[in-house]
Order: structure tokens, then sequence, then C-alpha cells
């Protein structure tokens, strides 16, 4: 056993050491295995995860854990008191602020200090493998996957000699635990966030790859276009400008339309008129509102404004249209603008 491995960063255990004040995870004590009694599984990415044990426990002063081993994963986080871990290829000790993993078949046995209890928070996880989701992969379910992985794959490469919580993982024990207690809506999600955040932020420890996977990236350009055309679908039948509009998207108008230019193919104002028209020939063809009414519900100042628009667009007036549209319905069509 190397010496820097037995000593484990004096300098932050003896930090974690002097921390003084309540303990965070009292409340567990009330019904510290409150989480064994639930029955949680659920699907992360290629796999399903099923929580065996999630609890907070005691062990008094001397008291010994034989030798043994499980088919399935078993994360210890230590926040309160010290002990030591030996493994078959030593004895490491073990302070507040420490997490070990034994995965499957990792044989261990686990002793409370001589002189003060030892608290554990463990989580005691099935990690199975399963079929590919059948899922069109168009609500990110890809960036799960490769995650998760990712995540699974460092889990099961991990050495279980103790090293520092130092992503504070163990704190989202609390957090699933809060959210049983409370009976709060969406519990359920609450504890299955938490045991996620807890395989992530275990990995992350150990996690010595120099490539990280790039997170979804959008084309800017691509996504103002979406966002400007539905401000303006949404907003199309009061007063609209350009400028209301860019500084809904923190941009320029300038930008906004050149965006629009390169997208759409038309100045911001032609887009909006085109728009208030489709809109306003629906109206016209399934509603008995007056000219007057419609031009003033979409956007447009005047009934005369509405009818110089639209014999420019459609070659007709308003009035034409509507006689036209209440014919070709009759014989079962419809003409839209």
């Amino acid at each position: 056993m190397a010496k820097a491995a037995r000593e484990l960063d004096r300098g932050s255990i003896q930090a974690l050491r002097k921390q003084g004040g309540p303990f965070l995870f009292a409340p567990m004590q009330a019904e510290p295995d409150a989480l064994d009694r639930l029955d949680i599984s659920f699907r992360w990415g290629h796999y399903g995860i099923r929580i065996l044990r999630c609890h907070l426990i005691a062990f008094q002063a001397g008291h010994v854990i034989p030798y043994h081993k499980h088919h399935n994963y078993e994360f210890h986080f230590i926040p309160r008191g010290q002990g030591r871990l030996i493994l078959e290829d030593g004895s490491y000790p073990l302070h507040a602020g420490m997490f070990y993993l034994t995965g499957p078949q990792v044989l261990h046995q686990q002793e409370a200090g001589p002189r003060e209890a030892m608290y554990e928070l463990c989580l005691h996880l099935d990690i199975v493998p399963l079929e590919e989701p059948d899922t069109s992969m168009e609500w990110g379910e890809q960036w799960e996957i490769v995650e998760a992985d990712a995540c699974i794959q460092q889990l099961s490469t991990m050495e279980a000699r103790p090293v520092l919580d130092q992503y504070s993982a163990m704190n989202w024990f609390l957090t699933a635990y809060q959210a049983w207690q409370e009976g709060e809506f969406g519990a359920f999600t609450t504890i299955r966030q938490s045991i996620i955040q807890i395989l992530l932020r275990t990995a992350r420890v150990q996690h010595t790859s120099q490539h990280q996977p790039s997170l979804p990236s959008r084309d800017m350009n691509t996504y103002r276009y979406q966002l400007a055309t539905q401000y303006i679908r949404d907003n199309y039948a009061r007063p609209l400008t350009l400028s209301e509009v860019a500084e809904s998207l923190h941009i320029c108008g300038r930008q906004l339309q050149r965006i629009l230019d390169q997208y759409a193919n038309e100045t911001f104002s032609g887009y909006l008129e085109r728009y208030r028209l489709a809109q306003l020939c629906q109206a016209l063809t399934h509603s008995e509102q007056t000219i007057e009414q419609l031009a003033y519900n979409h956007g447009f100042s005047s009934g005369s404004y509405l009818h110089y628009v639209f014999k420019k667009r459609l070659g007709m007036t308003p009035a034409q249209y509507r006689q036209r549209q209440q014919q070709t319905l009759a014989n079962g069509y419809h003409d839209p603008c």
C-alpha cells in the first residue's frame, strides 16, 4: 500500500475533522431507514437503477462489520466520526468527509474507531444494463445516454480505496430523505435525481479522461429566427416593431433583420404583414365579424388599410375573398391566402 494512499490528503482531512456545529444529517436519524422502505427503480440512459438500500447508520465505537462482499454496488460516505476500511490490499483510515465504493465482489471489512461512533450514509444499488429504449431521441435522451454510459463505466473501474467527497455527493442523501419526509410534489423525481447526482459526483472524483463530451449546442441564428418568428406569431395582433422583437432576443434590430433576410428572405414588416394576412384569411372564411372588426383584431390600423394591403398582396378585396371562400367551401374546397 502506497504511503500517499494511506495518508489520503491529511491536511484536508484535518480541516474536515475540525468542523463543528450541528450534524447536517441529524434529520435522517428520526427514520434512518425510511428510504429503504421505498421500492424505487428507474431507467437512466441504457441502465436500470434499483435502490436496494439508502440510509444513515451509526456504528458504535469499536464495532466491526466482518469481511463480506456484494454482487452489486455499495457506496459508503462518512459524514461524522472515524474508523477503518480493510481491503485485501491493506487497511485505510476513514474520517468525516470521505467515501469509498465497494463494487461487485469487492471483499471488505469496516471498523468504527475505538473511541467514537462512526456514521455512514450507505447507498446500495443494482445497476442493470437494458436494451436501447424505443425513442426518437428528440428530447435530449442521447445526451443522458452518453453521460450515463460514461458514469457507469467510470464507477466500474474505480478503486475501493477511500477518497474525499470533493463534490459533496453525500448532501444528496439529505435531499432525497427530505423529499420523502415532506411528501413533496414530485418526490419520486427528486429522489431519482438525488441518486443520479450521487453517482455522477462519485464518478467525477476519479475521472481522469482529458476528453470531455461537449454539451448540445445551437446554431444561434437558426435559434433566434425560431424565437423571433414565434414571438411575432404570439403578438401579431397588436402593434409590433422590429425593435421590440429584437429586444426580446437581446440583439439589435439590424441583427434581427439580417436573420430574417437569411431565413425568410424578407423584411420584418413584410414577414409580419404576411402572417397577419394568413390569420385574417382564416378569420374571413370562418368568422362573421365585419371587415373593420377583423382588421382591428389582426393588427391592422383600419379597414381601409387592410383593404389596401389585401388588394396589393392578393389582387382582391377582403369582401371579395370572403365571398369566394363561401362559394368554394360550399363545394368542399378551401383556398388559403
